[in-house]
């Protein structure tokens, strides 16, 4: 048990496999029509096909195109609004409750008006996936900046270190492993946002609409070979910043 906890290859290999194979269980077993619920195969094929056909890529590369903007502007939104809230009581008081009670909306509901209010269909996807990442890193922002000990600011006051030296030499690296924390969330949670733009967006291009064609044309092993494609993005977006944080923040994992 120990060696397969230590082997993350093997220990994913093992999960695919449970998990490919209780999925061939339950359409068979459960007598599923595999026009409702595709045999693993029939979505490989899919998968491949689109593959072979240009399709998926091009769709692919125009949603991460939406993805990355998103989530790059979005976090830094957010990282520099946070700043701002945990250092400043008046503004936390002002702005505070907009932002809580802006969590109550569904993003779904906005995102229509955002295609009014923005004339750009790019930007307009853009902007709803800025929108689903920037509370979680804000809230992580606040929380990591709050979660600096008042001695340790006593000390850099004492050695006279300046508003920058302060931040970049205690805040900023104090803070960063609830900020990165949020920005695994925040990059996971910019590929469901770019899709939600996708759509209410009518556009002949990015996954979101190839999964609505595919639904619409009822191939259902495509619209399945569509969201594992979405799935693989997320992780992708989700390892990308476990990689930053793990060479960021190795002192910590050594200890």
């Amino acid at each position: 048990m120990k060696r397969f906890a230590a082997n993350p290859l093997m220990t994913t290999s093992i999960s695919l496999g449970g998990l490919l194979l209780g999925w061939q269980l339950l359409v068979k077993v459960g007598g599923y029509n595999t026009f409702i619920l595709p045999l693993p195969l029939e979505v490989w094929a899919a998968f491949i096909d689109s593959l072979q056909a240009g399709i998926l890529q091009r769709h692919t590369l125009i949603t991460l195109g939406e993805v990355l903007p998103g989530a790059i502007i979005g976090c830094s939104l957010a990282a520099v609004l946070g700043y701002l809230l945990a250092k400043s009581p008046l503004a936390e008081r002002l702005v505070g409750p907009y932002l809580i009670a802006s969590q109550a909306i569904p993003i779904i509901a906005v995102a229509p008006l955002l295609t009014l209010w923005i004339p750009s269909t790019y930007w307009s996807r853009v902007t709803v996936a800025v929108l689903v990442v920037f509370f979680p890193v804000l809230v992580n922002m606040v929380t990591g900046l709050r979660s600096v000990s008042a001695d340790l600011y006593d000390l850099m006051n004492s050695l006279h270190a300046t508003r920058w030296q302060i931040f970049t030499k205690l805040e900023l690296p104090a803070a960063l492993p609830i900020l990165l924390t949020g920005l695994r969330v925040g990059m996971t949670l910019s590929v469901i946002g770019a899709l939600v733009g996708e759509f209410v967006q009518p556009r002949d291009v990015g996954l979101g609409f190839l999964l609505v064609t595919a639904r619409y044309q009822f191939k259902t092993p495509l619209v399945f070979a569509v969201l594992l494609t979405l799935g693989a993005m997320a992780l992708s977006m989700y390892g990308i910043v476990f990689l930053i944080e793990k060479r960021l923040l190795r002192w910590q994992m050594q200890r």
